[in-house]
């Protein structure tokens, strides 16, 4: 994938990277294969409409969630959609 093909997937919502030393990093999880992860855009959609930016919502997908048992992105890659968005909807209040 081109650097340029890839800012267009992350301003489309269907990628999200933050920045680590100035460089625009996508956590590995985020990818299947050559391609995102086809339940993380609607995710992502739901953490930004919850009031997360970005970055915070990078960190909410990667960090341990204590209602999942598991990392959030851990649960999208074993195809638990329905799961991690029950679990965004506490962010929302």
């Amino acid at each position: 994938m081109t650097p340029s093909k890839v800012r267009r997937l992350i301003e489309d919502h269907q990628l999200a990277a933050v920045r680590i030393d100035g460089v625009l990093r996508v956590p590995a999880g985020f990818v299947q294969g050559d391609r995102p992860l086809p339940s993380l855009r609607g995710t992502l959609l739901v953490l930004l409409d919850a009031g997360l930016d970005e970055e915070g919502a990078v960190a909410w997908l990667l960090s341990e969630n204590d209602e999942l048992g598991e990392r959030p992105i851990d649960a999208l890659n074993a195809g638990r959609k329905s799961a991690v968005r029950r679990a965004t909807q506490a962010l929302a209040f």
